[in-house]
């Protein structure tokens, strides 16, 4: 099962939800960090946040094209934001309403759509699910953690990892409750209903258990038993490793499997100002790199509100594909 991901080499990652819509800007301020951190990093409500939805209607979204553009890169898989930390799902959820379906006017399933995409072009499938950290919940992770200031720029101001605005008690917090009514029942969605989902990629394990990771896993392989959990599952499970966002390893990996996610300009979640492209020569050179060492390599898009890769994006992967079809980066797998 875990042949098609050492010889995949190169993926296409998807971080999209509501945060798309106001770019990295809000009330006249633009936001120093990375774009899917914006409710955290401006501690917007949930109340004002939510509002986001009844404006979502992307209505250039359009999966066949994504991709396709995958494939002329050269990508072999795909992995999508399915939820992110601000809780949003984008798929048609029955264990939560907020979600791209129910709660937005655009009335479609985002996940359902890509998946059969996928499928059509021998595109593996994956989805990443945000375990730990929820925004939208009381219960939600990270309240053990105090604040982070990993996102770029020195004077970037410390981000509460858990939401501490709408719900300033961490003491009264109560992850287990969270984790049995929301996180199991979306993964079990997630894994039933969207045919062969060929890697689930888990995010920033902070608060879990180590019962709750196993727990965790062994729901993933009862649902599937071929798809592959990454590192970020926590507590030392997993099936390969997520190397640390845009880390390049020094040495080659020879301890199994092993991914660098990687952003193609400053940020994951589409912030309309960040023009900080990497070029195509950069990214084949990162490639050839990665390859060399024994690491796949995910590569960020953050597609905007109406749907749409932004033009740069696609223009770099056509030419990467372009590329590569030429002069094919020599693999030790």
């Amino acid at each position: 099962m875990k042949d098609w991901f050492r010889k995949a080499g190169f993926g296409l990652m998807i971080h999209w939800g509501l945060y798309a819509l106001p770019a990295g800007e809000w009330k006249g301020a633009r936001m120093k960090g990375i774009g899917e951190w914006l409710q955290a990093d401006f501690r917007i409500p949930n109340a004002e946040y939510e509002r986001l939805a009844s404006a979502f209607h992307p209505i250039f979204f359009d999966a066949e094209e994504w991709a396709d553009i995958a494939v002329c890169a050269g990508m072999k898989y795909m992995v999508v934001t399915a939820k992110h930390h601000d809780g949003f799902a984008m798929y048609r959820s029955a264990v939560d309403p907020y979600n791209v379906y129910d709660a937005t006017p655009f009335h479609r399933d985002v996940i359902g759509e890509l998946s059969h995409a996928c499928e059509k072009r021998g595109l593996k499938f994956g989805l990443y699910y945000s375990q730990d950290l929820d925004w939208h919940e009381k219960n939600g992770g990270g309240y053990r953690s105090g604040h982070t200031n990993f996102i770029d720029g020195k004077d970037a101001a410390p981000v509460s990892w858990t939401n501490d605005w709408d719900f300033p008690n961490n003491g009264e917090k109560d992850f287990t409750e969270y984790f049995e009514r929301k996180v199991k029942g979306q993964v079990t969605e997630l894994l039933t209903g969207y045919g062969e989902i060929a890697l689930i990629w888990f995010d920033t394990p902070m608060t879990l258990t180590k019962e709750q990771s196993i727990e965790l896993y062994e729901l993933v392989k009862r649902c599937q038993p071929d798809c592959l959990v990454n590192s970020r599952l926590g507590n030392g499970l997993g099936d390969y490793s997520s190397q640390g966002d845009n880390a390049f390893p020094e040495k080659y990996y020879a301890q199994g499997l092993a991914e660098t996610p990687a952003t193609l300009n400053g940020t994951w979640g589409y912030k309309s100002f960040d023009n900080n492209w990497k070029d195509a020569e950069t990214v084949l050179a990162s490639k050839r790199y990665l390859a060399e060492h024994g690491v796949n390599y995910l590569l960020n898009v953050g597609p905007d509100a109406l749907g749409r890769i932004p033009a740069p994006a696609e223009q770099i992967l056509r030419k990467v594909g372009e590329a590569a079809s030429v002069h094919p980066p020599t693999n030790k797998l």
